[in-house]
């Protein structure tokens, strides 16, 4: 499975745990939180484990906040697009 499948997969499994986020939302949390994973393993200066490592990493992080990812904010310009103009309140 390449990546862009493998993002796909998790995207359809975050939509599964959120159905308040489309489609495009859920491909791009997945895209973020991969990316994360990553850069902060270069950063720390830690070997690459691979892209089954980074998988798992996001499907732990879907388990744990896939629910609630609906309702994340920041003032971050890297995630601002990820919230959408729903009322949260």
């Amino acid at each position: 499975m390449n990546r862009t499948e493998q993002y796909e997969r998790l995207a359809h499994i975050l939509k599964q745990k959120n159905d308040v986020l489309s489609d495009l939302e859920a491909l791009t949390w997945v895209e973020v939180l991969w990316e994360d994973f990553e850069t902060t393993l270069a950063r720390a200066g830690e070997p690459y484990p691979g892209e089954a490592k980074s998988f798992q990493y996001v499907i732990q992080q879907i388990d744990a906040y896939g629910p609630q990812l609906h309702l994340f904010q920041t003032k971050n310009e890297k995630f601002k697009h990820l919230m959408s103009k729903r009322d949260i309140h």
